[in-house]
Parts: C-alpha cells; sequence; structure tokens
C-alpha cells in the first residue's frame, strides 16, 4: 500500500480504544489522524484528556491530536474503529453508516442486523459479501462491520472446524472472562477480589445466539445469514484475571469421530488463503497444545501476539461427545485486533477502494 489509510477512532480514550490506537500506531495500512470522546474530554490533547492503562505509552503521532466530540464530526476519514458503549453505538453507528463512512465496530449493537457481517476473516471471509447488500439497503458506500463477542471468539474456532468435519449438534459452554472485559474501571476489587461473579449482563444470549450467525452460511439472495443449525447453551462467569477470556466446552456432534479425528480436524484448521498475508492475522489461528494444564491466561493469551487462539484439554465427555477449554485475548482478538484484521481484509478485497481513492478522503 502506498499511502496509509487514515482512520478514526471512536470513545478513544477508554480501555478497548486505547488498544486501538496502540495497535494502529506502526500499523503499515492505517494512521489514526482522528480521536474522538465524550464532551469532557473534547477540545483536550488526547495525551492530556486519557488515563492510559494499557502496556506502553502513549503514540506519539497521537498525543497531540485534539479529541473531538463522538456525537458529532468524527472527522473527513475513510474508516471508523468503534469502541463505542453498546448503548451509546445503538443511536450513532448506523447514522454514521449513512453518511459514508465505514464502519469497524467492537460494540454488539450492529451484530444482529441481517446484512452486517460479525467478520472474522480467518473463520468467516465468505460473510463479506453481506456488504454489497447492506450497500443498497442503505443506498450509500459506507457499511458496518461487527466484531465478534469477546467471549464467542474462543469459542467459535474449534466449532468452526469441528463442525466443518464432523456437524455439530449441540454445545455447553462455561466462561470464566477476564476483568479487562468490564473496560476501565470495570468491576470493583471490594467485588471481584477472592471471588467469582456468575453474571455478566446479557452476555449468556450473546453467547448462545451471535456464534450461530458466525458459523452460518451467506443466503441465497445474499442479503442475510442462514444461521448456523447447533443449539448452544451458555453460563458465564467473571473472574479475577486481567487478561484472557477461557471458555470450557462440551461438544455434541451429528456424525461420529474419533478423538484422533477430532484433534486432527482442529490442529489443521486452515485460513482462507486471500486472508493469510493481513497485516494482524498470526501465523496460526488455533493452537492446540497436549498439556495437561493448557492452556492458562497468563502463559497463553499473548501467543500470536495475542491474536491466536490456544485450544487444550481435548477429552472424551460422557455426557455429550468431547470436551475441550479454549483461551483468547479478549481485548486484542476479542476487540481491537479483531476489528482492525476485519478491516484489513474488507481494503484487501476491494471495498474500501471507492473511498480510499479520493485525495480528500471526505465522507459525503
Amino acid at each position: 500500500m502506498r499511502e496509509r489509510i487514515p482512520v478514526g477512532v471512536l470513545a478513544a480514550t477508554g480501555a478497548v480504544g486505547q488498544r486501538f490506537v496502540s495497535l494502529l500506531a506502526e500499523h503499515p495500512w492505517f494512521r489514526v489522524v482522528s480521536v474522538t470522546a465524550s464532551d469532557r474530554s473534547a477540545g483536550k490533547r488526547y495525551a492530556d484528556a486519557v488515563n492510559w492503562v494499557i502496556p506502553g505509552e502513549i503514540p506519539a503521532a497521537v498525543a497531540d491530536l485534539v479529541v473531538r466530540p463522538t456525537d458529532e464530526d468524527p472527522g473527513s476519514v475513510p474508516l471508523l474503529f468503534s469502541a463505542l458503549p453498546a448503548d451509546v453505538a445503538k443511536g450513532l453507528e448506523p447514522g454514521l453508516v449513512a453518511k459514508g463512512y465505514v464502519v469497524a465496530s467492537n460494540a454488539s449493537a450492529m451484530r444482529m442486523t441481517p446484512d452486517v457481517p460479525i467478520l472474522v476473516p480467518d473463520l468467516n471471509p465468505d460473510h463479506v459479501r453481506l456488504i454489497e447488500a447492506q450497500r443498497r439497503r442503505l443506498n450509500t458506500r459506507g457499511f458496518g462491520m461487527a466484531m465478534a463477542n469477546c467471549s464467542s471468539t474462543g469459542a467459535v474456532f474449534p466449532l468452526k472446524a469441528l463442525n466443518e468435519a464432523f456437524g455439530v449438534e449441540a454445545v455447553h459452554i462455561v466462561t470464566l472472562q477476564a476483568i479487562s472485559g468490564a473496560g476501565y474501571p470495570g468491576v470493583s476489587s471490594f467485588d471481584i477480589l477472592d471471588n467469582i461473579i456468575p453474571y455478566i449482563s446479557n452476555e449468556e444470549d450473546k453467547i448462545e445466539t451471535e456464534p450461530r450467525k458466525m458459523l452460518g452460511a451467506v443466503s441465497a439472495d445474499g442479503t442475510a445469514i442462514d444461521f448456523a443449525d447447533m443449539t448452544i447453551s451458555a453460563q458465564v462467569h467473571r473472574v479475577p484475571v486481567m487478561d484472557g477470556h477461557t471458555v470450557a466446552m462440551s461438544v455434541k456432534l451429528r456424525n461420529r469421530a474419533s478423538l484422533a479425528d477430532v484433534r486432527e480436524a482442529i490442529a489443521a484448521y486452515q485460513v482462507a488463503e486471500d486472508a493469510r498475508d493481513l497485516p494482524s492475522m498470526p501465523e496460526r489461528t488455533m493452537l492446540l497444545r497436549d498439556e495437561a494444564d493448557r492452556p492458562q491466561p497468563r502463559r497463553d493469551r499473548d501467543t500470536g501476539r495475542g491474536m491466536t487462539i490456544t485450544v487444550g484439554r481435548l477429552q472424551p465427555c460422557p455426557v455429550f461427545d468431547y470436551k475441550l477449554v479454549t483461551l483468547s485475548h479478549n481485548t486484542l482478538r476479542g476487540a481491537a485486533g479483531g476489528a482492525i484484521l476485519a478491516a484489513e481484509y474488507a481494503v484487501a478485497r476491494g471495498y474500501m477502494d471507492e473511498i480510499i481513492g479520493e485525495a480528500a478522503f471526505a465522507a459525503q
């Protein structure tokens, strides 16, 4: 790419917004030229407005940017990465798409809109085709892409491999979710220290529904997703771990398979060829470990720069067919990194050519 594409980050002062800013600082395709936040931060230098809570320093190229108010003009950029809370995103993101922006959102607001893909390039790259239907419906060159739920991320990859090989009929999922998934300042120390909280608002419904869309197929008319035919039951827990969501699940297959067959299906999982060379794509999407005590958040969450899903504890299940444990970095693969990867794929497939080819990069 001859010139880096100017982009904006919505809600750039929050924890996920900071991840976007950090990951984009040295990105070969994108450069941050616009940051937004709430009215109390608008008008300030980014370095003065943000309480930087993630590893590393504030990128110098962003530190002096003047923070824009999120609910006004996000800047003359073609692409926006959204770290907005779901309730705010629901009101703002569709309007930005209608104005001609491309919005890669970490929020749940657009995930269940029929023609908005929950786009994961190494899982369902063909879902990018929904963008064409979305643009026709809205009569705009902009489009929205939703990211996977941060706890679903670790589950959908082994489910994809198993569903393609043997069919999946039913899944029982138990999550152990890191406190960073609640944002900053997140869960109070009084509530989470020496404790596990068996409730996260709306999370179980998302896990029981959204993976079926991610694992589904584009409909014959190209306007929606036919959901995968499987039943998912989920129970969620917030645990005193900083980063890394652990998912324990039991899977009922449609066709009989040996343990060796299941292991091979997961270990041999391949990324589509046209997604393999994206800047944020890890060398391996899934890493299957054989140790009895892996994966572990502290030891495995940063595998593949935080973008690899680690799978372990694969064994027969006395209730369903097989059980396993997965670990994913919730603010990298499950949030900012996943959104950046999806945007890379949309650029690589030419869905932004018309917008980024304009000298002004101005949304109409």
